[in-house]
């Protein structure tokens, strides 16, 4: 697959099924009310948030990135800052270019808007993402480790 194989774009009302499918491969422990009530909210504050997709030319959407401006992040320097909320790409179109597009979408889409930093977190057991994100040039600024204990 080459880049004449697919385009990036922003998301448009045409998308919605497909958006939803891809946000259920992402996120599977969320139901589908769940995203559909998550999608509705992204949409209806399109000033701070954006999704941008990747469509193959047969139609249909093998990728998603969602981001938003959020008023402080970790580690980070400046007020407003873009952040990659979700980031996904169907496991036959990776590794050729289709997330490093739907990022620098999101990244114009965040200097539009005035941020002067993007940044993103991943799971720590995620390698796969660490290591997108750092072929990109995220650095990785921390790690935190949740704890947990029922109290009985």
């Amino acid at each position: 697959m080459t880049n004449s194989q697919f385009r990036v774009r922003e998301l448009d009302g045409t998308d919605l099924s497909e958006w939803l499918r891809l946000r259920l491969l992402l996120w599977d422990e969320s139901s589908e009310d769940d995203h559909k009530s998550e999608m509705v909210d992204i949409i209806d504050h399109r000033e701070t948030q954006f999704v941008a997709v990747a469509e193959t030319n047969s139609g249909k959407l093998c990728g998603f990135l969602e981001a938003s401006i959020r008023s402080h992040v970790e580690d980070c320097e400046t007020e407003n800052v873009g952040y990659l909320e979700g980031w996904f790409v169907e496991e036959d179109y990776r590794r050729h270019g289709v997330g490093r597009e739907l990022v620098k979408l999101a990244e114009l889409w965040a200097k539009s808007r005035g941020c002067t930093e993007m940044a993103s977190d991943a799971e720590i057991n995620n390698s796969v993402s660490i290591v997108a994100h750092n072929k990109l040039g995220y650095a990785e600024t921390s790690r935190l480790v949740h704890l947990r204990k029922e109290l009985i």
